[in-house]
């Protein structure tokens, strides 16, 4: 068995997945595109709000409980390298590749799970 000291020194050599993500609704192909810095957490919160019933998008919520958890897949996009000794802003970062995938997929309508945008 390692030990703690070991097991600590490895949680802080370990990255993060950086990115975006979507879930994907199998029934109907409607989308919800989302980014993080931490796409496990990020992707783990939403199957947890989804799963009690107090996700804050309410059409996927809707969709959720009406198909069950088995219809909905959660899928990695894209994934953002960290770079040593880099200054970057990965929030940042991430939010322009999100957008980036908004702009080319168009979740929106029956399309997805993302409200259109305001002109």
């Amino acid at each position: 068995m390692k030990a703690q000291k070991d097991l600590k020194e490895e949680y802080k050599q370990k990255k993060t997945k950086m990115g975006v993500f979507q879930i994907r609704n199998t029934v109907n192909g409607k989308i919800l595109v989302g980014s993080g810095l931490n796409l496990d957490a990020i992707c783990n919160r939403n199957r947890m709000e989804l799963n009690f019933g107090s996700h804050r998008n309410a059409a996927l919520q809707a969709d959720w409980k009406e198909f069950g958890e088995n219809k909905f897949a959660f899928e990695i996009l894209s994934e953002i390298e960290e770079k040593e000794g880099e200054t970057i802003n990965y929030n940042q970062e991430v939010k322009k590749l999100e957008a980036m995938f908004l702009e080319e997929l168009m979740p929106f309508g029956e399309k997805g799970y993302h409200l259109p945008k305001k002109s």
